[in-house]
């Protein structure tokens, strides 16, 4: 096995590749790297057994052939090597030779056989979408999946078509994201459960360009993802995800509209007073043509007044600001619109389109 390809095009691909490389395994195999030359290209392919990726990067191949290696161990090697061609044989005892510039390298390669090669996936049904949108929906509602692996459905997030509308959601118990938006085509009926580790490594992956796209592929117990001579594989999360549907509604007694940035800024004021472990809530008193915001903790207290459009009530509540903040980082409106029933209510965030909408949970004041 004999190739060449530019350190930064191999670097490239490696670092795509790590990302379904295991941090903790009981299968050292699984910490490897599969790397094939073959057709003017290196194939790079990694597994954890839940997550499998395949990228391939342009390459001279001289001599054809297929090599394991340890990935972060290739991965240091390349990083480190002189911006020149990278030189990569493998001798009849499989050890692995590395020329670069002045920079040789030999390290012990593999026998691939052994190692688990993604699975073949027959394909259901399928969807395409833009890469850069994909993106955003991912980036606007993954924040909120939960950590918890003994509810292992809401580790996960809700991929849902029907017709031409596509639906992205998440919960933590506490709080709901959820985007939608609607495609060129329609599309037969898909509802899936995509583990949050996956999407956070794809929207890693993606280019995030408006013109390029990705093919989103459904089989029974998989879901895949091909953009850009890149392949992710990844089991779904099997059960039924929670009806968001139940805890949408549209009655209020409050509407706030306000400027976005405003408001993040001053509940980020507020959370300099807080401790790591401490739960301190952000009361807002929301009144006419204004909401003055109040935070109380060991080290300190805040107050704070921020013009705002009130339709409705007068209201006092608290939140978490830390959930607070982290809707307001996402939406990328000028304004936002928050509707609320009373103190012990969830609060509503939603553009009048409801292409996006955010379920806040309050907190007891006492």
């Amino acid at each position: 096995m004999k190739f060449s390809c530019t350190k930064n095009n191999f670097n490239n691909g490696i670092n795509i590749a790590l990302k379904a490389v295991p941090g903790k395994t009981t299968m050292p195999i699984l910490e490897c790297v599969v790397i094939e030359a073959k057709d003017e290209s290196i194939k790079l392919t990694t597994n954890d057994m839940q997550l499998g990726i395949e990228t391939k990067i342009p390459a001279s191949v001289e001599n054809e052939g297929i090599i394991l290696v340890n990935a972060k161990m290739i991965s240091e090697i390349v990083r480190r090597l002189p911006d020149d061609d990278v030189n990569f044989e493998v001798d009849e005892n499989n050890n692995i030779l590395l020329f670069c510039g002045k920079s040789k390298f030999s390290i012990p390669g593999i026998n691939h056989e052994e190692f688990p090669m993604l699975p073949k996936i027959n394909v259901e049904k399928k969807i395409e979408i833009s890469q850069f949108t994909l993106k955003e929906m991912i980036r606007q509602t993954i924040f909120s999946i939960s950590d918890n692996e003994s509810n292992k459905i809401l580790t996960g997030e809700l991929f849902e078509i029907n017709g031409d509308e596509f639906k992205i959601a998440s919960l933590d118990l506490v709080r709901v994201s959820i985007r939608k938006i609607q495609l060129k085509e329609s599309y037969e009926h898909i509802k899936v459960v995509i583990p949050g580790k996956t999407l956070n490594e794809v929207s890693k992956i993606l280019n995030g360009e408006l013109e390029d796209e990705v093919t989103i592929s459904f089989s029974k117990n998989h879901v895949l993802f091909e953009f850009n001579e890149t392949v992710v594989v990844s089991r779904l999360i099997e059960g039924n995800f929670y009806n968001i549907d139940q805890m949408l509604k549209n009655n209020y007694e409050t509407k706030i509209t306000i400027n976005k940035n405003e408001l993040y800024g001053c509940i980020d004021r507020a959370t300099l007073l807080l401790r790591e472990s401490e739960k301190k809530p952000v009361i807002l008193h929301i009144r006419d043509k204004e909401i003055q915001m109040e935070m109380n903790t060991k080290i300190g207290s805040m107050d704070e007044e921020v013009v705002a459009d009130k339709e409705g009530k007068d209201l006092t509540i608290a939140f978490n600001p830390k959930y607070i903040n982290d809707v307001l980082k996402v939406i990328d409106d000028e304004e936002v619109n928050l509707y609320l029933f009373n103190a012990n209510a969830p609060c509503f965030i939603k553009n009048d389109e409801e292409t996006y909408i955010y379920l806040i949970l309050p907190v007891n004041m006492n």
